[in-house]
Parts: structure tokens; C-alpha cells; sequence
């Protein structure tokens, strides 16, 4: 088992998008509390989580005696249940979560919750949608992951005209809009990229770009 690392995640939710993000933070050697009012969910990850907990999380009491202001982060997963949702991101800022990220099954659901005091709203059928269509559409996008409302960060393809060229020599941010970030060639990682180093065909490039800048290499 991996080492257990310092900070400590709380679920609430745990369907198929609450049990994934639940499951890889463990894996990746978090400690994570699995919340669900349904006792079969909660038995059947209570081997794969560090601990899980079966109650109704829009019980303020109850939450309460988890000691929500020990956890780091805090996910409500529950996107279709819109009055529990917002009911426990409300209940969890007010007990002291210091991050809160929830799900939202659309636009309307995900502003109610900013109000409610959620950092972060999560689209999870939205993004995978529009990485699936940037995916079937383009040649050069090989994945991408939305970072704002502006910009994403995406892995691409080197277009033609670009190799046997220094990233010096195209100068991408100014002439394009695109930060490189790393290069992936196989299994190797370039994370730090230097100005003279010479694009070749197998490398992967991974950038930061606005969507705009997304939008026009999907139309070449």
C-alpha cells in the first residue's frame, strides 16, 4: 500500500464519479473518508478507502461530528440531487472545510452552488463531452483539459511546418497563443523544455492555450 500522504480528502457521494475521484486519491496514497447514505456502497468500498461512513450528509449534526475542519478538501458528488447538494456544500463552508469542490448537472445548478460557497463546480459530463468532440474533430489535439473558462491545457501534436524548428525559432507564445509547458517523446518527459530544443515528429507537446486558440486548430 502506498504511503499514506498528509492531506486528507472527504467524498460525499460516492456513485461512479464520486467512487473514482475516491478511489485514485488512494491509490495515490491519500487519506479519504467515503460518505453515502446507502450501506451497501459504503461496505462495498470499505476495503478501497482509508475510511468510509454511512449517514445522510445533509444532517448538519452528523457532518459536524466527522470534524469537516481537518479535511483539506471536501468533493459533493451528488450532481443530480440538487437540493442535498447545495444543502451540504452550504453545511460544510460553514463548518470549516477549507476547499469544497461539487459536482453540477448544469449551468443553473453550478452558480446556485458558487453561492452556496463551493470553490470549485465541477462538470463532469459537460468537459468529458467537449474532450470527446475536440478528440473526434482534430488530428493535432490528442486530449485537453479545461482549466477556465478561458483556457485549457491540452496535449498536441507538432503540426508539420513546426519540426526540425526550436521552440526558439517558432516562438509559439507570441506568434500563436501557445505555451509549451513539456514535451513527451515515448516514455520519456521533457518538463522543462529549453529554448533551442528541436521539435521532431513523435513528440507530443503538452501546452496551455486559450480556447479560442483550440477552437482555430480544430478548423484548419
Amino acid at each position: 500500500m502506498a504511503k499514506k500522504k498528509n492531506k486528507q480528502f472527504i467524498v460525499v457521494g460516492l456513485g461512479r464519479f464520486g467512487t473514482a475521484i475516491a478511489e485514485t486519491l488512494c491509490q495515490d496514497g491519500y487519506e479519504v473518508l467515503g460518505v453515502d447514505k446507502r450501506m451497501d456502497v459504503v461496505e462495498g468500498l470499505r476495503d478501497v478507502l482509508t475510511h468510509t461512513v454511512q449517514m445522510d450528509a445533509m444532517d448538519r449534526d452528523a457532518l459536524s461530528a466527522l470534524g469537516i475542519p481537518d479535511f483539506d478538501v471536501a468533493f459533493v458528488t451528488m450532481g443530480s440531487d440538487i437540493r442535498a447538494s447545495g444543502t451540504i456544500v452550504m453545511s460544510l463552508k460553514e463548518l470549516g472545510c477549507k476547499r469544497v469542490l461539487a459536482k453540477a448537472q448544469d449551468e443553473f445548478h453550478g452558480r446556485m452552488l458558487e453561492k452556496l460557497g463551493a470553490d470549485q463546480v465541477l462538470f463532469p459530463e459537460r468537459d468529458m463531452g467537449r474532450r470527446m468532440a475536440h478528440n473526434l474533430v482534430s488530428g493535432d489535439i490528442i486530449d485537453f483539459l479545461e482549466l477556465s473558462s478561458e483556457y485549457s491545457m491540452a496535449e498536441i501534436r507538432p503540426r508539420p511546418e513546426w519540426l526540425g524548428k526550436s521552440l526558439m525559432e517558432l516562438a509559439m507564445r507570441s506568434k500563436l497563443g501557445i505555451n509549451v509547458v513539456a514535451i513527451r517523446t515515448g516514455d520519456v518527459l521533457n518538463a522543462m523544455p529549453l529554448p533551442d530544443t528541436v521539435l521532431r515528429e513523435d513528440d507530443v507537446l503538452l501546452v496551455v492555450v486559450k480556447d479560442e486558440t483550440l477552437a482555430k486548430m480544430n478548423r484548419r
